[in-house]
């Protein structure tokens, strides 16, 4: 079993807020394609990190996450490419984990 993370930005690259409709589309996509999702929307995480090692950027996220018996990989990086086109990012994280359900 794994467990898939998608950290979802509240903003585009230029900080414009991304309509609640780019949020309610994924949902919906991985409900239909995995059965469920959990969202973690009540407190965006906040992230920064070193641009060109020096200039701090900063960001917000919710994170949705799915459960599915195995990995398609090929699926997953298609389906990022097609996230950062819509969301506006250079780069998106999606992540993945292996499982045991106790």
């Amino acid at each position: 079993m794994y467990q898939i993370q998608l950290l979802l930005p509240l903003n585009d690259n230029d900080g414009k807020a991304l309509p609640k409709a780019l949020f309610a589309e994924v949902r919906d996509e991985l409900v239909e394609r995995f059965g469920g999702l959990t969202a973690y929307t009540r407190a965006p995480a906040s992230g920064v990190w070193l641009e060109d090692d020096q200039h701090p950027v900063h960001d917000e996220s919710v994170i949705y996450e799915v459960m599915a018996p195995t990995l398609d990989r090929d699926w997953w990086a298609d389906y990022r490419a097609t996230l950062e086109r819509r969301f506006r990012q250079e780069e998106m994280v999606v992540r993945a984990q292996e499982i045991t359900l106790l």
